[in-house]
């Protein structure tokens, strides 16, 4: 996974397309037909921007293939773009998460997982290769993982196959915005995927969404706090459908 003025923390509130200063001078818009410019320190940001980019992708450890030895069956994850508001999870947030979701996986029968819009999940979930894993994303560059990978936009939230239409048992979802209408369109995607019986919900996303969480999903906070390698500044939580009991710190109590 992965903000319109809010976002993730998938995610510091950031824009979309290119840092936002403030500290623009009178002088630097006064004249319309001059070229639009930056200013230094904005534009200072987005060179180290491109610069961590640049050094991510040279780093990347390729995506592993079958052919023998034992990481063959080894899933990797792309380095995040900034611009389509990626922002992974830090090690142990997905460690967490996913032990959470093995956990209740092993409830069902050949149980399916849906995780939409957090590949960082995906890739430590795949780290068992007998999980029935289906990722939900807008980035086309994940169609590396083949008929798991299923390109998915949220402002079309039931454009999917057909196939996947009431089939998941655990489904994780970490809107990409932090904004009232894609909670309401992630909602109806979760609708859209979820079995009509014996479904369990875990949602990531920010503190803001507490009460429009709960409106919408019927979720509640846990104790266990979300954290993202980039370290953002919006306060995230993860929410969940069903009493956790101590897995993810159990469910906050309720202020009385």
């Amino acid at each position: 996974m992965e903000e319109e003025d809010l976002r993730k923390p998938t995610s510091v509130t950031i824009a979309t397309e290119f840092p936002h200063n403030d500290n623009v001078s009178a002088t630097q818009v006064e004249d319309d037909d001059d070229p639009p410019m930056l200013s230094s320190q904005t534009l200072a940001a987005l060179q180290e921007f491109l610069a961590d980019q640049n050094r991510s992708d040279a780093t990347a450890e390729p995506e592993k293939s079958g052919g023998g030895g034992e990481d063959s069956d080894e899933v990797s994850l792309v380095s995040e773009d900034w611009r389509l508001s990626q922002f992974w999870y830090e090690p142990d947030t997905a460690e967490t998460v996913a032990e959470e979701v093995l956990a209740l996986s092993s409830r069902f029968s050949g149980c399916r997982i849906a995780c939409i819009a957090c590949p960082t999940l995906y890739v430590y979930l795949k780290r068992d290769p007998s999980l029935r894993v289906q990722l939900l994303e807008y980035d086309k560059r994940f169609e590396r993982y083949g008929n798991e990978f299923t390109f998915y936009d949220y402002n079309e939230p039931e454009d999917m196959p057909l196939e996947l239409k009431h089939s998941f048992h655990v489904i994780v979802a970490d809107p990409p915005y932090l904004s009232k209408e894609c909670l309401e369109k992630v909602s109806q995607t979760v609708s859209f995927l979820v079995r009509p019986v014996d479904s369990l919900l875990l949602l990531l996303t920010g503190e803001v969404q507490r009460e429009r969480a709960a409106e919408l999903l019927g979720v509640r906070p846990c104790v266990f706090r979300p954290q993202h390698s980039s370290k953002l500044g919006n306060a995230f939580r993860v929410f969940t459908s069903y009493n956790p009991g101590t897995g993810l710190g159990g469910w906050e109590e309720e202020a009385k």
